[in-house]
């Protein structure tokens, strides 16, 4: 698990989503100048890591590429840097993108494991969430990677809608599961600031949904799950079996290295953290100028350390190494929280419960600072 992980952000899409704060545009003018720019980017950090075992394209919208684009991407990686022979090789998509000849184009380019951003199956929902897609285009673009022959897709989900009931999100899980997806991840609907949804929601024209019925939602989705034979992971992801989890997303939870290129993409090495800029306008002109795009860096201190590993470990299944706690008082507070529920022993590893999970965020300043949970 120590070998690094590369990911490139694909700052692109066909429109922007109401709810989402991940960084991207929806203008594709400056896309080549983008695809130019990670190639130069490529080229700094060209033998700074060790064999990657995992290629993660993110966005935005990585299958929003033009094919001569997303071809040309995947040549300069494999030029630049080394891989693992069974490297996982994942690339987010959108229904709309999959056409036959699309899936088979990421057959082709070696691709292995496929996100599909689904979010519901119902269209009025989709509708609302700003989506390009409808259901029926989903199924087919499923459908339509089976046929090229992907045996690991994985389905990206959305519940908390305002005014959703239960058996409607139950029905989107039960038309998910009809494909025998190897992967799903089901994310609450949160309402960020800066995005067309926290702007409805300050101006009161959104109300999101109360703590109570998210508590509902989230037990009964992994309840559901894990009643289907899913092995709930992380907090939102949910895996067929233990070989089909998201190796690159386990390097951030297990603080393994990582490379990011791309506007607005985090790396970590040897303790150090680091970002670029977050404007693919400025990403590309500090690279044009022989300058990397880093905007900011971190070092944590040992203290600072400790805390991210307590959090990162909470949100999995794996959980943290009970040596990470080491005075007595945040011992008594881990007792507390066993008996409360929240957390239980495996071995040497401190793990969340499903309650847990509902809590992982306030646990670890509970166990290390002054606070109450």
């Amino acid at each position: 698990m120590d070998q690094p992980g590369l990911y490139i952000h694909v700052p692109f899409c066909r429109s922007k989503c109401p709810y989402c704060d991940f960084y991207s545009l929806a203008n594709t003018s400056l896309m080549r100048d983008w695809l130019d720019a990670v190639i130069s980017e490529m080229g700094i950090y060209k033998g700074c890591f060790k064999t990657f075992n995992t290629l993660y394209l993110g966005g935005g919208t990585p299958s929003f590429l033009p094919g001569p684009h997303l071809e040309a991407l995947v040549t300069q990686v494999r030029g630049h840097f080394a891989f693992a022979p069974d490297a996982e090789m994942s690339i987010e998509t959108n229904p709309r993108d999959l056409t036959a000849e699309e899936a088979a184009l990421l057959k082709t380019l070696g691709f292995n494991r496929i996100n599909v951003g689904v979010q519901s199956f119902h269209d009025d929902e989709l509708c609302f969430l700003g989506r390009q897609h409808n259901a029926k285009d989903a199924i087919a673009a499923v459908s339509r990677l089976r046929d090229a022959g992907f045996d690991n897709v994985g389905l990206d989900l959305i519940y908390g809608l305002p005014g959703q009931d239960m058996e409607r999100w139950l029905d989107t899980l039960e038309k998910g599961l009809s494909f025998e997806p190897e992967h799903l991840s089901c994310y609450q609907l949160t309402i960020e600031k800066g995005t067309v949804f926290g702007r409805r929601k300050e101006e009161g024209d959104l109300d999101p949904i109360g703590e109570d019925v998210e508590r509902e939602f989230f037990l009964t989705t992994s309840e559901f799950l894990t009643g289907r034979g899913y092995c709930h992971y992380e907090i939102s992801n949910f895996a067929r079996d233990t070989k089909h989890t998201c190796l690159h997303n386990e390097k951030y939870w297990r603080r393994t290295p990582y490379l990011g290129l791309g506007p607005a993409a985090h790396s970590f090495q040897e303790g150090r953290r680091w970002w670029n800029v977050r404007s693919v306008r400025g990403y590309c002109e500090a690279l044009r100028n022989d300058r990397a795009p880093v905007e900011g860096e971190e070092t944590l201190s040992p203290a600072q350390a400790h805390l991210e590993s307590v959090a990162l470990g909470l949100r999995t299944r794996r959980g943290f190494d009970s040596s990470e706690i080491v005075n007595q008082m945040e011992r008594k507070k881990l007792d507390e929280l066993e008996s409360r529920g929240f957390l239980h022993r495996d071995g040497n590893r401190v793990v969340p419960t499903r309650e847990g999970f509902l809590v992982a965020e306030q646990i670890p300043l509970y166990l290390c600072e002054e606070g109450r949970l």
